[in-house]
């Protein structure tokens, strides 16, 4: 066995690529990860390809990560919103190893006071993904929501998924292109 080459310890519940469709990973199951970004692990069994979230390495004999994020907020409360891009660029579609704020999936992202029912602050994101038949989407929506919620000050996250404008490679930006060799 490589350094990549594990056998899961215990059951999870793993994400199918690119489906997006939930399935059981039992304890015993021969893996091979392919990719470990935002947190997140993509991995290859008999029976295809699954992201296994970072909650769930401790199976794949991983290191399970801090979710803290060491931001101040701004006056009254409000999240840094540089805070919350350096979380956006932590998820990451499992296939592509660049993240979706640099793949040019990230539309918008706004800060919104609430009042009512309680005083806090919700993140709005629009968001599309490379392809309309992406199963994948519900799965780095919730994963962009989850570090998003962890940024001192937010109470609220919704990520919407959109499809206007229709996504293009122009979208990615320079670094991204480096990352996937496009320059």
């Amino acid at each position: 066995m490589t350094n990549r080459d594990r056998t899961l310890s215990r059951e999870v519940i793993a994400t199918q690529i690119p489906s997006g469709d939930k399935a059981t990973l039992h304890a015993g199951t021969h893996v091979m990860i392919h990719q470990t970004l935002g947190g997140a692990y993509t991995v290859q069994t008999d029976f295809g390809l699954f992201r296994i979230d970072g909650k769930d390495g401790d199976s794949l004999g991983e290191q399970v990560a801090s979710q803290t994020v060491a931001a101040s907020t701004l006056a009254g409360g409000a999240p840094d919103p540089e805070a919350i891009w350096a979380q956006l660029r932590h998820v990451f579609d499992p296939e592509i190893p660049v993240n979706i704020v640099d793949l040019g999936l990230v539309y918008t992202m706004d800060v919104e006071q609430l009042t009512d029912p309680a005083p806090g602050f919700r993140v709005n994101v629009a968001m599309t993904l490379t392809a309309p038949g992406c199963g994948m989407g519900p799965a780095i929506a919730e994963d962009a929501k989850g570090k998003i919620l962890l940024v001192p000050g937010v109470s609220d996250a919704d990520v919407r998924i959109t499809w206007d404008p229709p996504w293009n490679q122009s979208m990615i930006s320079e670094e991204g292109k480096m990352k996937l060799g496009l320059i």
